[in-house]
């Protein structure tokens, strides 16, 4: 079984238990992800595309709050209660928004309160995940082990569309949030699991036993934020995040405006079906090539495969603005991003140090990424109003972006892997 394991997922027999939890947890966190989130994508359809971008502006700024937050606790705690208490903290507030909805008057705004909130936790969540990964695995585990456990994302995301699908006109909108609270309950003894493997099975590198590595960071909450700005490397996963969102967007609010002429239970089918077909393709992917991409070829090829894959989905838009052929494209653009640039770009933080991943790293994942939905939504909403741009001149400015997007990922690509990865006063490749 350890020799087919090896053969089949490039997985050492220390490895097993810590890549398989690993799995395990990713799976969970989707569930519960994905439970809510077509849900919330219905609830879109309801709203103008100036509604929408105020509503990615709130979640930018809260976001941008959150961050700032998270960045002066753990200059407070140990890092061994970073994990487990996000976790806890997102459980509870699903519990407390289950209960404000049975009290609030206006259903209106607790549609555009959970739209905002989740929207908040789909980032938050995974980037904790991933600084956890990247500070549990060393680079040459990341590179083997990454796009098995991302496989975890894409069953769980495959998993948690199942309840909208087929219970939501029997269980209820809201009562899918105590399930998802409930599965959040159920990472805090797997990061405990994962702490204790870390020391018996892993041995060495980011996984090794130093002391150090659980005392207090201290210093400035706003550390992440300057260590960002002052890091050519880091900035170029920013822009990297930025080119993704802005596409993403443009996709996004085209299938908004398009499924308006259906009722919000078709709305939720429609998107729980797009969701269950972007993570059947993404899991056989993810769990068997993305790891012999990376080690074959590197990252720099690994991270430019889907931007160029997407240059051509946008030229096959701008020629067929249709439904069909805009749902292939977020079908074939989120199984990619799932399977191999989310992935791939993971791998980054392998090779930087523990201040970055855990206070660097949300930044980007989640204030540059928000930043870039409000400012990617405004230009839509702009490009679309003012200028009175249809599908296909979409089309042919998205595939302008995803151009820039396939630059982008080769520079920061060949960086992680010929290890020119400079910070200024801090270098992130230096030992801790």
């Amino acid at each position: 079984m350890r020799r087919t394991i090896k053969l089949l997922l490039k997985i050492e027999a220390h490895e097993i238990r810590a890549a398989f939890t690993s799995f395990f947890f990713m799976f969970t966190l989707m569930v519960a992800y994905y439970t809510l989130r077509p849900v919330r994508d219905a609830m879109a359809s309801d709203w103008s595309d100036a509604e929408l971008s105020w509503l990615w502006t709130s979640t930018f700024l809260i976001s941008l709050a959150a961050v700032a937050i998270y960045g002066s606790i753990i200059s407070r705690i140990r890092f061994r209660r970073i994990v487990p208490g996000v976790y806890g903290f997102f459980s509870l507030s699903f519990l407390a928004f289950y209960l404000g909805t049975h009290i609030a008057d206006n259903p209106v705004y607790v549609d555009k309160t959970f739209y905002v909130w989740l929207s908040v936790f789909s980032l938050f969540h995974v980037s904790v995940f991933w600084s956890f990964m990247a500070d549990t695995f060393s680079k040459d585990q990341g590179k083997r082990l990454f796009g098995f456990i991302a496989s975890g994302a894409s069953i769980g995301a495959v998993t948690g569309p199942l309840f909208p699908v087929f219970f939501s006109a029997t269980l209820g909108v809201y009562n899918l949030i105590l399930l998802a609270a409930a599965l959040l309950l159920l990472i805090i003894p797997l990061v405990a699991y994962l702490e204790r493997l870390k020391q018996e099975d892993l041995h060495g590198g980011q996984a090794g036993t130093e002391q150090a590595s659980w005392v207090t960071s201290g210093g400035n909450p706003f550390a992440g934020f300057a260590d960002f700005f002052s890091n050519r490397y880091l900035l170029g996963i920013g822009l990297f995040i930025l080119l993704y969102t802005a596409m993403s967007t443009f996709v996004y609010f085209e299938l908004k405006n398009m499924l308006a002429v259906f009722d919000r239970a078709t709305r939720s089918q429609y998107w729980g079906m797009m969701d269950l077909m972007v993570n059947s393709l993404a899991v056989i992917a993810a769990m068997f090539a993305t790891n012999r991409l990376a080690l074959r070829w590197g990252l720099s090829v690994t991270l430019s495969i889907v931007p160029v894959i997407i240059i051509a989905g946008w030229l096959i838009v701008a020629i067929s603005p249709l439904l069909p052929v805009l749902m292939g494209l977020q079908v074939v653009r989120r199984a990619g991003n799932y399977a191999v640039t989310r992935p791939g770009r993971e791998m980054l933080f392998t090779q930087v140090s523990r201040e970055t991943r855990f206070r660097t790293k949300p930044v980007i994942d989640i204030v540059v990424y928000r930043g870039g939905d409000m400012l990617s939504g405004w230009a839509y909403t702009g490009l679309a109003a003012g200028f009175g741009l249809g599908l296909a001149g979409m089309g042919l400015i998205g595939a302008g972006i995803a151009l820039l997007w396939a630059i982008v990922a080769v520079f920061i690509g060949n960086a992680y892997d010929q290890d020119r990865l400079h910070s200024g006063p801090n270098n992130p490749g230096e030992p801790e």
